[in-house]
């Protein structure tokens, strides 16, 4: 116990003590000795061997524990420290998995991937064009640009004298003159190489006509084409290549022809090559050889014709009969090299006596026919000689009487059985033939002629698909022939149709119908569905729309007789029938009388008891119209417009506290319809009682938070006022409930403006278009608010984010021209702005604006009758003017030249 501790020894470390450091450890605050260095340098490596042997694994021990025993305990403690240890990486696993998650989409955010980074760019190469594809520049190497070879073109090395004097002495020549008086003369000059000259003159020509040969932006050419320096059979290739390339060619094309002489194709191959390389010659006289060997071949023939002359030609084809006598092209080409109708007519008519089958001569020679009487013969000749051609038989059907022409269609029927074609023509005849007042009886003769088509078509097999035979009806329209197409629909249009597809079958195919312009297959189609299916709503709205577009007035209220007896709770069927009646005939007794039906059929309808209320609105009686009000509220008066109605009417007539009553009450059942609180807003307003007015938009904000009109009417209220700050609060507020709202922003961004705060009204913009980048209401503002220059810059880059279907945009565009005085274009472009949306009244009233003061009076009744058949209800100034109290009344062109007068025409 009292012997030194070994050294390196730390008490403890075999039980797994670490052991500590104390200053006597550390030794004096001396410089230590060599030896003493060493000394402990040997104790640190010793105590790292400990460490190592420490640390190893327990199964492979070899320090102080390997000679133990690992005995049964030693094993279950084991395994119960790995379970322990295995349950704890099992309670941290889902933490430790959400860790790695987040840390994953950290790099990926912090440093993503290459295809990740440019993926938005691979999305945008499928918008890419063939042209675009085709422009993109070749890759090069750019890291070998700058070479020794490169770098030694830049540097600039004087020549030296030396090279400048033996240039010279190679060009330069030294003549000797021996005077008379015996003295020698030395001359000096340079060698003219008069060869090398006219070679640099052949080449800078070469490359000047090149450059006038093909423009190099347009690549046409600027040379005279008919010249014989821009012919291509004069164009001989020069180059050692091309006439490589050439006796290549001319030698593989004769091996062929001589191995293989009866080849005709080899021949013709090597004509055509010859003549491409100018030697016309040649050509002539291998097709010439081809002809000899291929006498057999009709287009050896027609190429060694195509390569002579006219005369010539005409000899090579009268040879060309007699070894191919039954070619129709052949017959047909030399038909063509003759000048004279008369020769014309008498090669076809000698091509009939060996090709008699031939329906392509036969149309040919009756198409040279002026006389209708020698064509009716040929006609004649050509069926007994062609009897199964449909073609031939409808041609003589045409030419022939119509009695003659029955005869002829019941021959070819007789003839070919399993033609539709002849039946069709039948019909269609009949029809041709009916007589005014008779179409009743022609309507069933060729509904009987289709019937037995399709019957007779079906026992023969070959009967045609419901899209074949829909395909022939609108060949039938085309041709005028009306009666044979409703025919074809009747009988046809059900074939092959389940029960309960019908109806959806029956509405696509008159769409696509009317899509296409073929309103008469469109109205059989309806007709025949409606008499299928007379209790379907759409079938008998989808026919009314169509009788109202393209129909007469007669025709449409024969229509919706028919529909409201067969529909008779249909309410649409009943207001198309009263607004008809109404406004197209001037029949108002009969529009009241069609209303009062309605009521009988529909008594708690609230559409039908609005169109009377209308009607009688709009046609002075007031007291009926309240009396109808009335009756509605009571039988109808769960429909809030019902009561909106109500509201209106009586401010109209001027009973304002009866307005704010029925509001009041509407409001009590109905408190999230908006246009109730606008109206009793509007009342309290004008009653003058600004304050009432306020306190109403504040309650149909709480009510109604949602509703833009509500807020953007508060702030006009405000506007009106002269309270301009109150306005802009207003509208702060309501685009923080309603964010990125396109019509709060304008609204705002139009008071900045009417305010006179042009700076404010621009960065609000700014702000605006960053919410709401596709508005065109707000393109349409930032190019009116845009300075002049730069008004053309702000409508592309408004067109680019809207595109030109926008009414917005497309309307300050045309606004754009017209402060430009481009007429033309500003109508172009106002009247694609009424296209894009019709419902637009503001669109309207600036073309008519437009018209007044540059068009003439039929432009400006175009532009009325157009706006009368869209008969728009939206915008911004045309529904304020519509529902203003001073315009109730008003025809509505009345309405439109006020609002005509009122647009701004500046930008």
């Amino acid at each position: 116990m009292g012997k030194p501790a070994p050294p390196g020894y730390i008490a403890g470390l075999g039980r797994g003590a670490t052991g500590f450091t104390t200053r006597s450890d550390i030794g004096p605050a001396r410089e230590a000795s060599l030896a003493s260095l060493a000394k402990d340098q040997d104790n640190r490596d010793n105590a790292g061997d400990d460490e190592q042997r420490f640390n190893d694994d327990p199964d492979n021990e070899t320090g102080l524990f390997n000679s133990l025993p690992y005995e049964a305990d030693d094993e279950e403690a084991d395994r119960i420290y790995a379970a322990v240890d295995e349950a704890m990486n099992m309670r941290r696993a889902k933490q430790r998995a959400a860790k790695e998650k987040e840390l994953k989409a950290k790099l990926a955010i912090e440093r993503p991937k290459i295809t990740e980074q440019f993926a938005d760019a691979k999305r945008e190469l499928s918008k890419l064009s063939a042209g675009d594809w085709e422009g993109i520049p070749e890759v090069t190497n750019l890291s070998r640009r700058k070479t020794k070879k490169d770098l030694g073109r830049e540097r600039f090395v004087p020549v030296p004298d030396s090279v400048l004097a033996g240039a010279k002495a190679q060009v330069e020549t030294t003549s000797t003159v021996q005077s008379a008086d015996g003295t020698r003369t030395e001359m000096s000059g340079i060698r003219t190489d008069f060869v090398e000259m006219g070679a640099a003159r052949d080449r800078v020509l070469g490359v000047k006509l090149d450059q006038v040969s093909a423009d190099s932006t347009s690549g046409q050419t600027t040379v005279d084409p008919k010249g014989y320096l821009t012919d291509l059979n004069s164009m001989i290739p020069k180059s050692e290549a091309d006439i490589g390339d050439i006796k290549k060619t001319r030698m593989l094309l004769t091996s062929l022809t001589k191995t293989n002489p009866g080849h005709a194709p080899a021949w013709i191959a090597a004509a055509r090559f010859e003549e491409m390389t100018g030697n016309l010659v040649q050509a002539r006289a291998l097709i010439a050889q081809g002809c000899e060997f291929c006498p057999k071949r009709e287009d050896v023939w027609l190429e060694a014709a195509r390569l002579n002359t006219l005369d010539n030609a005409k000899v090579i084809l009268a040879n060309a009969v007699r070894h191919v006598p039954d070619s129709v092209k052949v017959w047909l080409h030399a038909s063509r090299l003759e000048s004279d109708v008369i020769a014309q007519k008498r090669v076809l008519r000698r091509a009939l006596e060996f090709i008699p089958n031939s329906v392509t001569i036969w149309r040919a020679a009756i198409a040279l026919e002026e006389n209708q009487s020698d064509a009716v013969i040929l006609v004649r000749r050509a069926v007994e000689c062609v009897p199964l051609s449909v073609d031939m038989w409808l041609t003589l059907a045409k030419l022939e009487t119509h009695e003659n022409a029955r005869k002829v269609l019941n021959k070819a029927r007789k003839t070919i059985p399993t033609s539709h074609e002849i039946w069709i023509a039948a019909a269609m005849l009949e029809e041709a033939q009916s007589q005014e007042g008779e179409e009743e009886k022609a309507r069933k003769t060729v509904d009987m002629i289709v019937s037995r088509a399709i019957d007779k078509l079906q026992e023969a097999g070959t009967s045609l698909s419901r899209e074949k035979w829909l395909d022939e009806a609108v060949a039938c329209e085309k041709q005028e022939a009306v009666m044979t197409c409703e025919a074809i629909v009747k009988n046809t249009i059900g074939l092959g149709l389940e029960p309960e597809d019908r109806k959806s079958v029956w509405i696509q195919d008159a769409e696509n119908c009317l899509a296409n312009g073929h309103v008469s297959t469109a109205r059989a189609i309806y007709a025949n569905a409606v008499t299928a299916l007379p209790t379907k709503r759409s079938l008998w709205e989808g026919a009314a729309f169509l009788e109202l577009k393209h129909g007469t007035p007669a025709s449409v209220l024969a229509l919706l007789e028919r529909a409201v007896a067969a529909v008779p709770h249909a309410e649409s069927l009943w207001l198309m029938s009263a607004k008809t009646k109404w406004q197209q005939l001037n029949d108002l007794p009969g529009a009241r009388h069609t209303l009062s039906r309605a009521f009988q059929a529909n008594p708690s309808s609230s559409a039908i008891w609005l169109a009377a209320v209308k009607l009688e609105q709009e046609t002075g009686d007031h007291v009926k119209a309240q009396q109808f009000l009335t009756h509605a509220r009571a039988k109808a008066g769960g429909e809030p417009k019902v009561w909106l109605k109500s509201a209106v009417l009586e401010r109209i007539l001027g009973n304002l506290d009866r307005s704010i009553e029925l509001a009041r009450m509407a409001l009590d059942r109905f408190p999230t319809f908006w246009k109730l609180w606008l109206v009793w807003a509007q009342v309290e307003e004008q009653m003058g009682n600004i304050a009432g007015a306020r306190d109403v938009y504040a309650n149909a904000n709480k009510r109604v938070p949602a509703c833009v009109h509500v807020w953007t009417s508060a702030a006009a209220l405000e506007e009106r006022a002269g309270v301009p700050f109150r306005a802009r609060a207003v509208l702060d507020r309501a685009r923080l409930m309603n964010p990125k709202n396109a019509e709060l922003w304008c609204a705002t961004v139009s008071m900045e403006h009417r305010a006179g705060n042009a700076a404010m009204a621009r960065s609000q913009l700014a702000r605006a278009l960053q919410d709401c980048p596709t508005s065109g209401k707000l393109w349409a503002l930032a190019i009116v608010l845009e300075s002049r220059p730069q008004r053309r810059a702000r409508s592309l880059d408004a067109l680019k984010a809207c595109g030109e279907s926008d009414p917005h945009v497309v309307l300050a565009v045309a606004r754009v021209f017209w402060a430009e005085r481009k007429m033309d274009k500003a109508r172009g472009w106002l009247a694609r702005a009424t296209q894009a949306d019709p419902d637009c009244g503001d669109a309207w009233a600036y073309w008519l604006r437009f018209e007044m003061e540059n068009g003439s009076e039929a432009s400006r009744e175009e532009v009325m009758n157009k706006f009368l058949g869209a008969d728009p209800r939206h915008g911004d100034m045309w529904p304020r003017a519509v529902k203003d109290i001073a315009n109730v009344g008003k025809l509505k062109e009345e309405v439109l030249r006020l609002v005509a007068a009122e647009v701004p025409t500046s930008v």
